[in-house]
């Protein structure tokens, strides 16, 4: 939603995660608690999360937020689970992402974890640009399972490798998991993936292959970060995904997640990216 420049009545928002809230997902990203000025779309997030029914649901909510202070606001709510943080490895998109460096950007996430760890939430860390920037910041998997390795040790468990801009390949998203995965078994590393409509298979499987269990999605691929470029780059699919694993493995009802798919037209319009 974060991408869309009309501002999507609240009420229509809290329908259509109510909707999908029904499907099974294991967790829903539902909004965030970021600056209205930086993301306008999502200046209702309060308003959305305490609109939302919870009952007869196992899905958790996850809240991004950039500061201590969008934390501190997110913590508020009991029904939210997860804090998402995006930390990138590239300075300059950080700068651009978040308005802090890389050396900011590691003391808020050591803020916003010993606030979540108080109130018996849990933090996921999104490492952004890390299949590589367009930025001429220095990238390799080295410095990918660096962060990865000093931010572990803040007892953050959770974290998402997230193709930014769409340039990971297949070769670099099956190096870079089966490396990390054996390596960090205690930790949950998942994949947040963009791509183009004819790509999404070939970077689904070299994930799947190489051990990954935990995959991100947005309905038809719509979205994308506002910060990373002029242009939107496509999410991956959720459908795709609930395609390719079945329901079985994801837990996903189908005739619900159906259901879900033709409300989001009433949402994002009939045409998408």
């Amino acid at each position: 939603m974060q991408g869309r420049h009309d501002f999507i009545p609240t009420a229509v928002k809290t329908a259509y995660l109510q909707r999908l809230l029904a499907c099974g997902f294991d967790t829903l990203d539902f909004g965030s608690f970021v600056s209205p000025k930086a993301i306008p779309q999502m200046r209702d997030t309060a308003q959305v999360v305490a609109g939302l029914d919870l009952t007869g649901t196992a899905t958790k909510l996850l809240a991004i937020v950039a500061n201590r202070r969008g934390a501190e606001a997110a913590l508020q709510f009991p029904e939210i689970d997860y804090l998402g943080y995006p930390f990138s490895v590239s300075e300059t998109f950080q700068l651009r992402n978040t308005n802090a460096t890389l050396a900011d950007s590691l003391e808020r996430v050591k803020q916003i974890q010993d606030l979540t760890l108080a109130a018996g939430k849990e933090m996921v860390l999104y490492l952004s640009m890390g299949f590589g920037n367009p930025y001429g910041d220095p990238w390799n998997a080295e410095v990918v399972e660096q962060w990865l390795a000093r931010l572990a040790e803040l007892d953050i468990r959770i974290f998402q490798l997230s193709d930014t801009i769409g340039v990971g390949s297949a070769a670099s998203i099956s190096y870079l998991f089966s490396n990390l995965i054996p390596r960090y078994p205690e930790l949950e590393i998942g994949a947040h993936l963009h791509t183009t409509p004819t790509t999404w298979q070939e970077k689904v499987v070299a994930a799947a292959e190489a051990g990954c269990r935990r995959f991100d999605g947005a309905i038809r691929g719509f979205g994308g970060c506002p910060m990373a470029r002029d242009e939107l780059t496509g999410n991956m699919p959720t459908e795709r995904l609930v395609e390719y694993f079945g329901s079985e493995r994801t837990g996903v009802n189908a005739q619900r997640f159906s259901d879900a798919m033709e409300a989001s037209a009433t949402v994002f319009g009939p045409s998408l990216a």
